[in-house]
Order: C-alpha cells, then structure tokens, then sequence
C-alpha cells in the first residue's frame, strides 16, 4: 500500500512539474540571417570535414593542416 501512495505521489509530482513549465514562453526562434551552422569543407588530401574558416588554402583545393597540404603539393607539384 505505502508503494501505490509513493508511485502515486511521484506522477502528481511530475505532473505538477510538467505543468508549470507549459506557462514558460518557447525560446524566440532564430532570425532568418542567423544560423550557428557554419559551412564546412573537405581536406584535398584526407578528406576529413572541418569548418571553412578553419581550412588551409593551398595549391588544389583547401586542407586540414600544413602537413596536409605540403604532402598534397609534394605528390602533385605545379606545372
């Protein structure tokens, strides 16, 4: 009996917390320019995806790292 009296406090309890949240306004929705997605690239040489404004521009493409880019030019050289 003591653990029909708990459950049933533990559901008005929850209840009772699940309705105090619905007088709480929803978060405002992001403005049409904003957005936290930031476009992303592909290494040349790995292809491992990173953030555009992270990515090394080189001779081919854009890579990941220094390494990866002078690896990429050392295997394919200009000309």
């Amino acid at each position: 009996m003591k653990y029909l009296l708990l459950l049933v406090a533990v559901l008005v309890l929850l209840w009772l917390l699940r309705g105090s949240r619905r007088g709480e306004p929803p978060p405002p929705p992001a403005a049409p320019g904003e957005s936290s997605a930031r476009p992303v690239v592909a290494c040349r040489h790995c292809g491992v995806h990173l953030p555009r404004d992270e990515a090394l521009p080189g001779r081919g493409g854009v890579f990941c790292g220094e390494a990866h880019r002078a690896e990429y030019e050392r295997q394919h050289p200009a000309g």
